[in-house]
């Protein structure tokens, strides 16, 4: 097959390697459409030091071999029995493990999902990962309910683009932050009420005035601090990620007198992917593509996903 591998020192190579074989209780997925996601840059830049050479890639759809199904894949493997956290065993597909960055993959046959019937194979190929991250840090940890109100940070990312249609449809106010003012528009259009321009204004006045938020989605990591400020009271932060830094220092008195909640959340569990699947079973929404690129350009898609100029995903064709 073909496929694209990082080798030592960050080098993607498009290459022949061998067909994956399928071990017990697995299956062999010829793969349509695969998407990029920011931990695939961990990954090609060492940040995970994972065994090299090694396929990157989390998100995929395609064909299983043994049974012709349509399915999409979901990305989180040996998640474990607990809802709470991930088991000892839990692994991200796409490092160690093999990912999709190629023409086939081979998953845990639990792994693969019927893929939903009214999106293409790049939109069902860019849902999984982004969506289960967005579905379990709004419901499975965030708590949102209906008529709360919720700030996303970073609007036009994967996760983001799907936090918001997600939120809308689940019936919150949806608040938005960038420094784009056209992302700020398009986010209009998925379903946010109003966004703030982190880059021109001081974004937490701004949506302390649009009244507060009970449930920020914070994947910046350093923003922490203006995140607390900006919630209501008994108001939940909800973080994963951290592309604007790794540390962040908090002020315990109004945390703790603001009676706020600090969650942490990492991918999801099979059942936060089986209602992720309901939800867009539910919904007329599509997940929002950015760009298409041919598997053999995955190098420069990676490049334009570093750029952050995107709007929704980066995808991958891959046959």
């Amino acid at each position: 097959m073909q496929a694209v591998r990082v080798h030592e020192g960050g080098e993607l190579r498009f290459e022949t390697v061998a067909d994956p074989v399928a071990g017990p209780g697995e299956v062999v997925v010829e793969l349509k459409a695969a998407a990029l996601n920011r931990r695939d840059l961990l990954v090609c830049n060492g940040t995970y030091p994972f065994p090299l050479p090694l396929v990157p890639g989390s998100d995929g759809a395609g064909v299983r071999r043994d049974t012709g199904a349509e399915v999409v894949i979901y990305p989180s493997l040996r998640w474990g029995h607990a809802e709470a956290a991930p088991g000892p065993d839990f692994q991200i597909l796409g490092g160690p493990t093999d990912g999709t960055y190629a023409e086939l993959v081979v998953v845990p046959e639990a792994n693969v999902f019927p893929k939903p019937a009214r999106l293409s194979w790049e939109e069902a190929a860019s849902m999984s990962l982004a969506g289960l991250t967005a579905y379990r840090a709004l419901f499975a940890r965030g708590g949102l309910v209906t008529g709360e109100t919720v700030l996303v940070l970073g609007a036009g990312s994967g996760v983001s683009t799907i936090v918001v249609q997600l939120a809308s449809q689940a019936g919150a106010r949806v608040l938005v932050t960038s420094s784009s003012d056209e992302k700020i528009e398009r986010s209009r259009a998925l379903g946010a009420e109003s966004g703030v321009n982190y880059a021109t204004s001081d974004w937490v006045t701004e949506v302390k005035e649009l009244g507060g938020a009970d449930l920020v989605i914070d994947s910046v990591g350093s923003t922490w601090p203006q995140s607390l400020e900006c919630l209501r009271p008994g108001g939940r932060l909800v973080v994963f990620g951290a592309t604007g830094g790794t540390e962040a220092t908090l002020s315990v008195r109004p945390f703790y007198a603001g009676q706020h909640s600090l969650l942490g959340t990492l991918m999801g569990s099979p059942s936060d992917y089986e209602g992720f699947l309901s939800a867009v079973g539910r919904g007329s929404w599509r997940p929002v593509i950015d760009s298409v690129y041919p598997l053999a350009e995955a190098a420069t898609a990676l490049q334009a996903l570093e750029a952050s100029a995107h709007f929704g995903k980066l995808v991958l064709t891959c046959s």
